[in-house]
């Protein structure tokens, strides 16, 4: 997991809000805090809210902090429900959703919230994912068939097929394990992470797709997939569950069998 500690050295210069007198249940939160419009070095913000009256997930808490304290504070989020994944980033050491960590599964006493690591950040809490969304659009995320598509039906397939795509499907591109992954921090250029694989083995299992082999050669480069050396960080931190490492280990496994063919 993503870990960190500020060098003795910093410059960061903290900002401290208290809760009102008499918070019924004061909870601390450190919030990393930079804009490129200010001219100053980044630096961590305190701010301690009363969580009486406050919802129970980290999200609640920064939208108290931004609608009741500090309006400059600058995170993505959309859905509050685990689906868009817009509001990714590092809480407490761990890359993760803010809208699905509960505040009360952050043990001891101040809560550490920072961009997900190793991407540049536009402000405060958002990263720039510039780069990773054309990774994605690089593995050409969609059915690629060369047959002509029914004129009275859909191109369907059996319920055995559609069970392959379980545990591929579900990925919300949050980028949580990507930005978790040592091995993308060091050639995020060129490898292209375990969500992005995830996500090109999810066409690559898909029945319906008929262009496996041009996938297969698309991804069998020394960077592109072999990158990956499973250290497991991606399917640790996934807030959905799933193991981007096993689509990993699967492709690897189909382009050892094509060449044995």
């Amino acid at each position: 997991m993503a870990e960190f500690t500020l060098p003795k050295n910093s410059k960061i210069q903290p900002g401290k809000h208290h809760a009102a007198e008499g918070a019924k249940k004061p909870r601390t939160f450190k919030i990393y805090r930079w804009s490129p419009d200010d001219g100053q070095n980044p630096r961590m913000d305190t701010f301690e809210i009363d969580l009486s009256s406050c919802g129970p997930m980290v999200l609640d808490a920064l939208l108290k902090i931004k609608n009741e304290v500090d309006s400059t504070l600058t995170l993505r989020r959309s859905c509050r429900e685990g689906i868009c994944g817009s509001c990714a980033m590092n809480i407490d050491g761990t890359n993760t959703l803010a809208c699905t960590k509960s505040i009360d599964d952050c043990k001891g006493g101040e809560i550490s919230i920072y961009p997900l690591p190793h991407m540049p950040v536009v402000k405060d809490l958002v990263p720039d994912l510039t780069h990773f969304y054309a990774q994605f659009a690089s593995i050409k995320p969609w059915l690629r068939t060369q047959s002509p598509a029914p004129s009275d039906a859909e191109r369907l397939q059996s319920p055995e097929d559609r069970k392959k795509l379980d545990g591929l499907y579900e990925c919300i591109l949050c980028a949580c394990c990507s930005t978790s992954c040592p091995s993308y921090w060091w050639n995020g250029d060129k490898y292209l992470g375990p969500a992005i694989l995830l996500q090109a083995y999810r066409w690559i299992a898909d029945s319906r797709d008929e262009d496996t082999g041009e996938r297969l050669d698309d991804l069998e480069d020394p960077f592109k997939l072999y990158r990956c050396h499973t250290i497991m960080n991606c399917a640790r931190t996934c807030p959905k569950g799933l193991n981007p490492a096993k689509a990993i280990a699967e492709i690897k496994k189909l382009i050892v069998e094509r060449r044995s063919a």
